[in-house]
This record gives structure tokens, sequence and C-alpha cells, in this order.
């Protein structure tokens, strides 16, 4: 394996994959609220849409562990501890506000905010770590992300789009995950990536359920059969990309791996302007993705030099 995932085509080519396989959850997810005909103001249906996905991603991941390698499975009192704040904070937090987020703003504009959260990673590790601040090249970089975001969300009237439980929401979830991967750095060591994401995303989604099933209304959520299928695809995406992405970063530099999450809100505007309908590219989007592309590019090249 070590091989294979050291080739650099190979890894170029896995490491687009994840982040095309990312951005096309935007508009599944989408699609999936029209589908299943959840009203875009009912928080508890996609608190429960949401614990379905991730039950069944971590499930997915944990099964595949135990059929190979059921030892890296075993963690100490101390490391549930953390696995259980872990999954509130990075599933059920992050996904509460990332699912309602994305229920009231655009495909593509969702996928452009969430990307703010590699730039709230580098302002939150400027904090924690020594050989980790902000200097000119990175700062130019955020300057970058965060002016893209800014165009991304001008509308067409030449004025700028903000509601907190839109693109609010959608940033508080980008910057609960920044929280999550500081955290995950600082307090998951020992733990395998495979199990540690396997374990957050279980237990944050049965939390998601046991809060969100007992409120959940007749008919909140119709599951016909496209549903379902966007459902299953949305939870194997999940658990697909997360496999891959922890594999080649396990023998590769974090730096050259990273810098291809650009594709993640490139993929994901352009899948939302083909797929949903009423969403169409111009130049406010175009730009917003330049510079935010641009901004995570300089960042990660900085890293890694």
């Amino acid at each position: 394996m070590q091989h294979l995932l050291t080739k650099k085509w190979i890894v170029i080519l896995i490491a687009v994959f994840c982040s095309i396989l990312w951005g096309s959850a935007f508009p599944v997810l989408k699609i999936s609220y029209v589908e299943m005909q959840m009203a875009a103001d009912d928080t508890i249906a996609k608190i429960v849409l949401a614990g379905l996905r991730f039950l069944l991603a971590g499930l997915i991941l944990l099964i595949g562990m135990i059929i190979f390698e059921r030892k890296a499975l075993v963690v100490t009192k101390r490391q549930v501890r953390f696995l259980i704040l872990f999954g509130i904070i990075q599933t059920a937090v992050q996904y509460y506000f990332f699912y309602n987020g994305l229920a009231n703003t655009s495909g593509m504009q969702g996928a452009i905010l969430v990307s703010s959260g590699t730039f709230f990673t580098v302002i939150l590790a400027h904090f924690f770590y020594k050989n980790d601040r902000i200097n000119i090249a990175k700062a130019l970089g955020l300057l970058a992300g965060f002016g893209g975001i800014i165009v991304a969300n001008w509308g067409q009237e030449l004025q700028f789009s903000f509601q907190l439980k839109g693109e609010g929401f959608m940033i508080i979830a980008a910057l609960t995950g920044a929280i999550g991967t500081i955290m995950a750095k600082e307090m998951a060591i020992g733990i395998h990536p495979f199990a540690l994401t396997g374990y957050q995303l279980t237990i944050g989604s049965i939390l998601m359920l046991i809060f969100g099933m007992p409120q959940l209304g007749e008919q909140a959520i119709i599951f016909t059969p496209l549903g379902w299928g966007l459902l299953i695809y949305s939870a194997v995406l999940s658990a697909v990309a997360f496999a891959l992405w922890y594999s080649i970063l396990k023998y590769n530099k974090a730096g050259e791996i990273s810098i291809y999450k650009f594709i993640t809100p490139v993929s994901g505007a352009l899948l939302s302007a083909l797929f949903i309908p009423d969403e169409t590219l111009n130049a406010f989007i175009f730009g917003g993705l330049a510079l935010v592309a641009l901004g995570i590019v300089a960042i990660n090249r900085e890293r890694d030099a």
C-alpha cells in the first residue's frame, strides 16, 4: 500500500477524487431537501437526516476496521471521553449548523462559505502553535480567501447578502470544523484516524438522533426511492472520502495533499450549478471561487515550503 500511495500521480488522483466527492455533497443535500419535501425552517428534520447519514457513514468505517484492523479500535478511558466530546463538536454541532445553513443558502454559496474552515484553522493555529504563526504569505492567503467569500455573497443588485440562519450558520459550521481540527491534532494522539472518524461520526450521529427523533413531526421527511439513494450516496461519500484522504495523508506531507482542497468549493459550485434548478454561475461566484482557491493554494504552499 505504501508503495502505491506514495506515487505522485496516484496521490494527486485520490486527492482530487476526495475533493470532488466532498464538493458533490452540496447539490446532493439541496436536492435531498426538495425530494424529501423538507421545510427550510424545519431544523429537527435536518438534524435527523444528518444523524442518519453520519450513523451510516460511521458504521461503514467501523465495520471496515473490524474486518481489516480490529486492534486499532481499542481505546483508553481517557480517549473515550475525548471521542464523546469530539463527536459532539465535530459531528453534532458542526452539522447542525451545516445542514440548517445550507437549507437557507444556495449550494454554490455554501460550497464557498464552508471553505472558510481552512482559513479559520490557520488563524487558530497561530494561537496554539509557536511554529505555525501567521506571516505575510499566510496573511495574503487569508485576505484572498475571506475576500472571495465576501465577493461570492455579493448579489446581482451589488448588495452584500447575509442572513444568520443561512450564510451565518455555514460560517459557524466552518469555524466548528476548524476547532475540531485543532482538537484532533492536540488530543487524538494514539487513535487510528479511521477509528477516530468512525467513532466521531457514530457518537455524534447517535446524539443527533436521540435529540431529533422524538421531536420529528409527521411527514417531516418523505423517504422516496431517490431520497434513500441520495442518503446512501452521501453516507458512502463521507466514508470513502475520509478513508482515502487519511490513507494518502499517512504517507505524504500534509501541505502537498491539502493544496488540492481548493477543488472542493470549485466542484461544489460547479455541480450545484449543473444539478440544482435556478442556480447559475455568475461573475461574483467565479470571482469568489478564484480568490478562495488562490487563498487555499497560497496558505498550503507556504506551509509546505
